[in-house]
């Protein structure tokens, strides 16, 4: 057992370094039930063989050395050399195999279900969400928000609120499942979003904007123009260039729905089809969104973002979303 749990864990440390270094994208999520699911197996093997095989070999050591010591008093002897208690703590300790797989269960276990079930820590990688989210921003997300979702699988078994306008959504990339994205939900079932020379509407009316002056982009090293939008109750600042040219390629766009698009040469316009959602990063200019690649359907839904909860370079950064 020994060697098995050695290479566990070399698979492990090879799985992650593979990741790390960037040969092959990893599941987090596969990857905490895979060892939950190990670890169980190594605990209810502890807990139902392994645990009462020590018992009773130390029970044995005992009664042996009870037995003996009757057998010499019987014989007079009184003094007997010779303490059985080292012998039979060396028998009851776990081994280091079961410390590092059983011992350890109880901790993942905690940590998969909080995880799966309430709230789920990401990294900012991009700026696609400036001035809102900062590249190196540590947010957690809210995993109930939109309904409880089995693990691994993403479906949902219990439905709770949908997602709205103004919403910052964690959810799987569409065109490639096995990457999260964040973006900010900005259409909902049935809307009609267009997206013109740079402004937004929705259902035929424009989204309210105020100017704001300047923002120094510290990812770009520049200055951006920034605004204050509401959607729906929504209150948050974006990133926009009024003076930037529109622009989602020179190809049709071909995802799934795509029909429900018509891009034209200052803009597009999109309806959101059932059970599906239109995002859109904070920093328009800069972000390849469902402006690019289509809907987000509800299955792909990982969660709503609400708290930076720590930022390395800036601590100034932590506090709730908007």
């Amino acid at each position: 057992m020994s060697s098995l749990t050695a290479a566990l864990y070399g698979a492990l440390v090879l799985y992650l370094g593979g990741w790390f270094l960037g040969y092959w994208t990893g599941d987090f999520a596969l990857l905490l039930f895979i060892l939950t699911s190990v670890t169980l197996l190594f605990w209810l093997a502890e807990r139902f063989r392994f645990k009462p095989a020590r018992e009773a070999a130390a029970a044995r050591l005992e009664t042996e050395d009870a037995a003996r010591r009757a057998q010499l008093a019987s014989q007079g002897i009184q003094k007997v050399d010779g303490d059985v208690a080292e012998g039979k703590a060396r028998l009851l300790a776990q081994p280091w195999w079961l410390d590092w797989t059983a011992g350890l269960f109880p901790v993942i276990l905690v940590v998969f279900l909080l995880r799966s079930f309430l709230f789920e820590p990401f990294k900012i990688p991009s700026g696609s969400m400036i001035p809102t989210l900062l590249v190196g921003d540590l947010i957690l997300v809210n995993k109930f928000d939109y309904g409880i979702r089995l693990p691994v699988i993403n479906k949902k078994i219990i439905a709770n609120h949908d997602p709205q306008r103004g919403d910052v959504m964690v959810f799987r990339y569409p065109l490639d499942p096995r990457v999260d994205y964040i973006k900010r939900v900005v259409g909902v079932p049935g809307d009609v979003i267009h997206y013109a020379n740079q402004k937004l509407t929705i259902n035929g009316q424009p989204v309210p904007e105020k100017p704001l002056g300047d923002y120094y982009n510290e990812d770009q090293l520049r200055y951006s123009p920034i605004f204050e939008e509401q959607l729906g109750a929504v209150r948050h600042k974006i990133l926009v260039d009024p003076n930037r040219p529109s622009y989602f390629g020179s190809d049709p766009h071909d995802f799934p729905l795509h029909q429900n698009c018509q891009y034209g040469s200052d803009g597009m316009t999109c309806k959101v089809p059932p059970g599906h959602y239109f995002m859109m990063g904070d920093n328009r200019d800069d972000s390849e969104d469902s402006r690019f690649w289509g809907f987000v359907p509800d299955a792909n839904i990982v969660g709503r973002a609400f708290f930076v909860w720590m930022n390395l370079g800036n601590l100034g950064r932590i506090g709730p979303i908007h």
